[in-house]
């Protein structure tokens, strides 16, 4: 299953080539570096068998001059999903008791609205 989408934060888990591979233009990634998704999809070549690449956000790859494809993608195998540290707020809770949360409390629900917006919850025993 892909796990990957467009706009996607990603870091780079591989940067290394393996010296039997057939590379013939310069990899770019950096070990432990955050990249954006820029496109992704199935990639076939006449080398290695089909997989699914991703192309980043400030990386083109130009033109491979020994195959001749155009802004070869990465292999998506290479990067990991950014996660955000979800415990995060309590760590800097710990590191500081005074610490106050300056953003929204509650999950941001994503509801349409029937154009009467959303109603304000009922007080308890009014």
């Amino acid at each position: 299953m892909n796990q990957f989408y467009v706009g996607q934060e990603v870091v780079c888990i591989d940067a290394k080539y393996a010296p039997i591979q057939n590379v013939s233009i310069p990899c770019e990634l950096v070990e432990g570096q955050i990249y954006t998704i820029r496109w992704i999809g199935e990639f076939n070549n006449y080398i290695d068998p089909p997989f699914i690449g991703v192309r980043l956000v400030g990386l083109d790859r130009g033109v491979d001059p020994t195959y001749g494809y155009d802004d070869p993608p990465f292999a998506a195998r290479r990067f990991r999903p950014l996660v955000k540290d979800p415990i995060a707020v309590f760590r800097q809770i710990a590191a500081d008791p005074d610490f106050k949360v300056t953003g929204p409390e509650g999950p941001v629900r994503d509801v349409p609205d029937d154009g009467q917006g959303v109603k304000e919850r009922e007080k308890e025993g009014a």
